[in-house]
């Protein structure tokens, strides 16, 4: 295979470098939006749009209005539904440029990356119509109501019942670890309408606003002391049949083919790139001390690990352009991925050895303005939230290897 670009890619990725350049908010550029990024890794230009200050909201609506005019703030969305119908390699190579600049990342959270190419896959002409279009311009928020207390890893064990009641389903139960649910309006989900079917079945997925009666929030603040998920608990509410989406008691498939789209996440390569990148280049200007000629071998690993999961990525990148929906293959990519993040942060704490240990990013002795710090107490989760480790090498090992289930 010839990884570099085609002629045609390689001009778009020069008209993407070039957009970059020339249309990226002051807000989002230089070491004010580092350390905010550093600071708060749920940071969004969405979220940032309902929720954040007058200028982070008018930054945001000049980067959404800049990559509306190409379709680009859901380029993985046909045409149709406001996106840009690129091609797979021109998703790829867009969020390439992006994660190199350390720009907003367009088609963040749970709402365009996730719900709404599910939507497409499965939706009905109504529901499209219903949840696409405000997704798409940022007045659904949407949180994912996945884990539950006693459903974590076995997913499928879940236990809060959906019962019908006429025209509705009446809900209750606990849902666990719910992203984002403090700051989303919307959220997906999957309940148990079958209590008697084997566990994979009797599963339904459903969509809710979070505003009606029966729903309560509770915050979850992490070890890294950010608020970015919480515990959400489901007393009577009530959600119109047709908001079910797919078929009633063959939720699981709906909800395994959302989080294929959220285990193919193929930009964190580059991402990683420029961290080690800018790791090495304070390394090397010798401006704060550091340990980086002890752990020459040990940095040389992790450029070669990143170049490992950028071949990953463009393999899935490959499949989705042949129209296949990565399985087993996003599993190889997402446990890669969130293990090398924690390797990229462990070697970066060695490097600066007690430096590593100032949180502040504002203190001008914080290396990097303390992301490798911040990095490694957040990275604890990255293994576990969207699937564990373990879980993903079940996946890999039965449906990639075929090897029998224990």
């Amino acid at each position: 295979m010839d990884w570099g670009d085609t002629p045609e890619q390689e001009d778009f990725r020069m008209s993407v470098r070039s957009f970059i350049q020339e249309r990226l908010p002051d807000y989002y550029r230089g070491e004010a939006y580092e350390r905010r990024r550093v600071e708060d890794a749920e940071q969004d230009w969405q979220w940032e749009m309902m929720h954040g200050s007058d200028e982070a909201r008018s930054a945001a609506q000049e980067w959404s209005d800049a990559l509306a005019e190409h379709g680009w703030n859901a380029p993985n969305w046909p045409t149709e539904y406001g996106g840009s119908g690129l091609s797979t390699m021109e998703q790829f190579i867009l969020k390439q440029e992006l994660g190199s600049a350390h720009a907003p990342e367009v088609g963040g959270g749970n709402g365009i990356p996730q719900i709404g190419p599910t939507l497409l896959v499965h939706g009905t002409d109504e529901q499209k119509e219903k949840f696409l279009g405000p997704t798409l311009r940022g007045e659904m928020l949407w949180a994912q109501g996945y884990s539950e207390p006693g459903a974590g890893s076995d997913l499928a064990s879940l236990q809060t019942r959906a019962i019908r009641d006429g025209d509705e389903y009446v809900i209750n139960g606990q849902k666990m670890w719910t992203s984002t649910a403090h700051k989303s309006n919307y959220l997906f989900g999957m309940f148990r309408t079958d209590p008697d079917a084997p566990k994979h079945r009797g599963i339904t997925f459903m969509v809710m606003e979070m505003t009606e009666p029966g729903i309560t929030v509770r915050p979850i603040v992490a070890m890294d002391w950010r608020h970015a998920t919480n515990e959400t608990f489901f007393e009577d509410m009530r959600v119109p049949v047709d908001q079910v989406i797919g078929e009633v008691n063959r939720g699981w498939y709906v909800g395994m083919t959302l989080l294929d789209f959220e285990r193919s996440g193929i930009a964190g390569a580059a991402a990683q790139r420029e961290t080690l990148a800018e790791t090495v280049e304070t390394i090397q200007a010798d401006a704060i001390p550091n340990r980086g000629h002890q752990l020459r071998s040990e940095i040389a690993e992790r450029a070669i690990e990143i170049e490992v999961n950028n071949n990953l990525a463009m393999r899935i990148a490959s499949m989705q352009a042949s129209g296949l929906i990565p399985n087993y293959e996003a599993s190889m990519g997402k446990a890669y991925t969130t293990e090398l993040e924690q390797r990229l942060a462990r070697t970066g704490m060695k490097t600066f050895g007690l430096y590593s240990g100032l949180w502040d990013a504002d203190d001008e002795r914080s290396p990097l303005r303390s992301a490798h710090t911040r990095t490694y107490v957040s990275s604890v989760v990255m293994t576990i939230a969207g699937g564990s480790s373990e879980i993903q090498r079940n996946i890999i090992a039965t449906r990639g290897l075929g090897l029998p289930r224990g």
